[in-house]
């Protein structure tokens, strides 16, 4: 992947590490404020925010958001090993992401975080616009050139 699919991926890891760092936050009493706007939206119940206060919670999230920021290096270091692998990194990846999207989507719309499905699937439609943009999942056969005789 070069150019302007690399750079796509690199934001894309960013954003999700980012993220993860919001998440980690909310283990730190005073610096959940983001995190809490965004879980108090995604649920549509603005009682939910009491939640944070609970230390079950905290601890749950922040350790998600650790998760999350291990992720997206994880991704991050797979698209770097992507370069020598090729397409079989990719759709491992790939796969990987879709099985995430389907577990959390479901268990988003389970719970009453419907709204958590929907920026789940912007995630996963970046995601994939990078990877169907660049073409990274082609099987690409060698070349081979033979001399004529």
């Amino acid at each position: 992947m070069h150019g302007f699919w690399r750079a796509w991926m690199m934001v894309w890891c960013l954003g999700v590490l980012m993220f993860g760092v919001v998440l980690a936050l909310v283990a730190v009493p005073g610096a959940d404020g983001f995190a809490r706007l965004i879980f108090v939206t995604f649920s549509s119940d603005p009682s939910n925010a009491a939640l944070f206060d609970q230390q079950a919670m905290r601890f749950a999230l922040g350790l998600q958001g650790a998760l999350t920021i291990g992720w997206a290096l994880t991704m991050y270091g797979m698209m770097n090993a992507a370069d020598v692998g090729g397409a079989p990194v990719w759709r491992w990846l790939t796969t990987s992401l879709i099985i995430w999207y389907v577990i959390d989507g479901s268990i988003s719309v389970s719970t009453g975080f419907a709204l958590n499905a929907v920026s789940n699937t912007v995630l996963i439609v970046t995601y994939l616009a990078a990877i169907l943009g660049a073409g990274v999942l082609r099987l690409q056969l060698p070349t081979q050139t033979h001399a004529v005789k």
